[in-house]
């Protein structure tokens, strides 16, 4: 028997792995099913070229578990190896002169396996002691066992072996025994090895007899040696395809559709990207696509692989050029990531754009679930912006589907105002802004359906792509001021009825939380709505933005403000105009003669101290102004009590902002039932 101690330039290696890489520990299944495989297909490729001309046989990687000796073994009948090929390669650690990882590498200790070439002492993250059992393919060969229980020091001594191949055997640490449970080693199989180039064997496949499960005499295989990506798209049917996604994803829907990557240069990669159905939910869909290296699983984690906007899709990549290691930072700095990422960026827009000449009628009823990918793309990514904008689509209210270029086209004869830029009126909801819709179908206008999650965003990001091109949702104003086309109508009333009809209808305006009105009087027409509430687009579209932009969150405090419009044209503004007039003529004469006399005197005063310095101004005189002031609001409020008790009692006043509170889903709760009494009282 040989003892020795491992050659590494630290003082005790297992020690490092057990604490940094102890978060990731399940992988080690991954390392030891890998180099199971890596020499089962080294024998392999010995074939091909007539260096091993034995009997090859099964070569099955077996998965054996024995819980009552806390063992969990991994057999292969691979190359095996000599004594003189263990001490080379188990015995003598490779750190590249490295001495100072420890403190290196503590950040982001996942780049150690893989970086350092640890993949077979990561078994030590789970194991007191390990032996490898194994036999070189060479003829002659002795079989040898080297066993370690997590110091520098082994043994290594000549055994007993009939056959070729390696068994290593892992005896579980207490701290571990979760690796000792059947249905957890199932859980990492299928997760880290359901592709792998070789059969591999966990137990045996059962059955049902005698009212309870047996095994039968049937290996158990877990793994797909040809997954689907590997095969050459010509050969494969949508159904393919299909089976494929249910295979790795059973509870999802059906897909829209897929692309098949395959590229050969400048590196290699093949896969297959599903699109999948998501109407409103980014977050939830993320680590779907599974990143494979030479079919052995890396991560799903594929953020700085993948563009951001496509971390949505399903599906798998595949690369040899990625280095298999599960540390992101590592593989993001990787070389060969940014020409992957722009690689598939590419394929992902060809492909859509190759499907949106094909068929465009299927390409638009799948449009409502393709969009989130395509606007967040757009959003993220200039160069997408670029390539997606002929194949991007706008949908109006009616359904109806055009290119951004169809839809410029379609609008531009009607929807150009005074100043020669381009209106795109929109909705984000057909049922609560109706009315606008109507009034805005009816002018000749199109409006546009913006209902997704992120189409509120597209809008700025459109509005600087677009040359001469406002977008305002269709309730932002009147329907004459959405596309002005010329200068505005002048009402007929005069500066004191304005102000009048104003109060009237500002001092019943309710109470509403995070909600502020202002009142203005316009001529509408007499056909038009009596009274009509608008919002801002700007405030509105500074708090939707909010949502998606931390910065951006004291837009999202701010209460919402609206414009109620009354149209002086229509009979019912005017009959109450003139009721109020009526009503109140005999108590606002004094008031408003005094108002006017005080407002004389206020202006003379200030005439007078216009051209004075302030010093020069005696404190007198100041306060003459301040009083005058003072005189003035308290007419003001005294006008203002007046007409507020005149419109209190006035039910047509209240119906009227009702009816246009209704229109914009605000009336609610006593209010609304005070509307309902009220409509019946007006009937009768």
């Amino acid at each position: 028997m040989k003892k020795g101690n491992i050659g590494v330039t630290t003082e005790n290696i297992f020690p490092v792995i057990k604490k940094f890489l102890y978060s990731d520990h399940e992988i080690f299944l991954r390392e030891m099913v890998s180099n199971a495989v890596d020499a089962t297909q080294k024998l392999k490729t010995l074939v091909q070229k007539g260096e091993f001309k034995g009997e090859v046989g099964d070569t099955t990687v077996r998965i054996i578990l024995d819980a009552e000796a806390k063992t969990l073994t991994i057999a292969d009948r691979g190359i095996g190896m000599t004594a003189e090929e263990i001490d080379k390669y188990i015995n003598q650690i490779a750190f590249s002169g490295v001495t100072d990882f420890l403190d290196k590498y503590k950040e982001e200790a996942n780049a150690i396996i893989g970086h350092f070439g640890l993949g077979f002492y990561s078994s030590f993250m789970v194991s007191d002691r390990v032996d490898i059992i194994t036999k070189s393919y060479q003829d002659g060969a002795k079989a040898v066992k080297w066993s370690c229980d997590g110091s520098p020091s082994y043994t290594l001594e000549e055994v007993e072996k009939a056959d070729r191949g390696s068994e290593i055997v892992l005896h579980i640490s207490d701290d571990c025994k979760e690796f000792l449970e059947k249905a957890r080693i199932e859980t990492l199989l299928n997760k880290y090895c359901k592709f792998m180039t070789v059969p591999i064997a966990f137990g045996k496949k059962t059955e049902w007899k005698d009212g309870k499960q047996v095994d039968t005499e049937e290996d158990n295989i877990i793994n797909d040696v040809e997954p689907l990506w590997t095969k050459t798209p010509s050969g494969l049917k949508d159904e393919d395809y299909k089976k494929f996604y249910r295979t790795l994803y059973p509870m999802q829907d059906e897909p829209l559709f897929w692309i098949h990557l395959n590229v050969d240069f400048p590196f290699h990669l093949t896969g297959i990207l599903y699109f999948p159905r998501v109407h409103d939910s980014i977050d939830l869909q993320r680590n779907k696509i599974q990143l494979y290296c030479n079919q052995v699983f890396v991560t799903d984690q594929v953020e700085g692989i993948v563009p951001d906007f496509l971390t949505l899709l399903h599906g798998v990549i595949d690369s040899p050029d990625i280095p298999l290691n599960v540390s992101r930072s590592y593989l993001q700095s990787d070389a060969n990531v940014k020409k992957i990422s722009t690689y598939i960026t590419k394929k992902v827009a060809d492909r859509l754009q190759q499907i949106f000449k094909a068929d465009r009628k299927d390409y638009e009823q799948k449009w409502d679930d393709l969009k989130l990918f395509i606007n967040y793309g757009m959003l993220s990514q200039e160069d997408f912006y670029d390539r997606a904008k002929d194949f991007a689509l706008f949908k109006d209210v009616e359904g109806n589907y055009s290119t951004f270029e169809e839809y410029q086209t379609l609008i531009k004869g009607e929807q150009t105002d005074k100043n020669g830029d381009l209106i795109y009126l929109y909705a984000t909801n057909k049922d609560d802004q109706y009315a606008y819709i109507s009034s805005a179908q009816n002018k000749g206008y199109s409006v546009l359906l913006f209902d997704g999650q992120l189409d509120i965003p597209l809008v700025s990001m459109l509005e600087n792509k677009f040359e001469k091109s406002r977008f305002v949702r269709v309730d932002g104003d009147i329907v004459d001021r959405l596309i002005v086309k010329d200068d505005a109508r002048k009402t007929a009333l005069g500066e004191e009825d304005r102000d009048k009809l104003s109060e009237v209808f500002r001092s019943q305006m309710p109470s509403i939380d995070k909600a502020t009105f202002n009142v203005d009087v316009e001529s509408l027409g007499e056909t038009a709505k009596p009274v009509v509430i608008t919002q801002s687009e700007y405030m509105r579209r500074m708090k939707e933005m909010s949502r998606f932009q931390p910065g951006m969150s004291f837009y999202g405090q701010m209460p919402d403000s609206y414009t109620v419009v009354l149209n002086a044209d229509h009979p019912l503004v005017k009959n109450v105009l003139d009721d109020a007039n009526k009503s109140t003529a005999e108590s606002l004469k004094p008031v408003d003669s005094d108002l006017k006399g005080l407002q004389a005197r206020l202006a003379a005063l200030r005439q007078s101290q216009k051209d004075k310095k302030p010093e020069d101004i005696s404190q007198e005189e100041k306060d003459d102004v301040q009083n005058t002031e003072k005189a003035v609001n308290e007419q003001k409020d005294k006008r203002g009590r007046i007409l507020s008790d005149y419109a209190k009692g006035n039910s047509i006043v209240h119906q009227l902002i009702d009816l246009a509170l209704l229109q914009n889903g605000m009336l609610k709760g006593e209010a609304l039932d005070k509307f309902l009494t009220r409509s019946v009282d007006l009937i009768k």
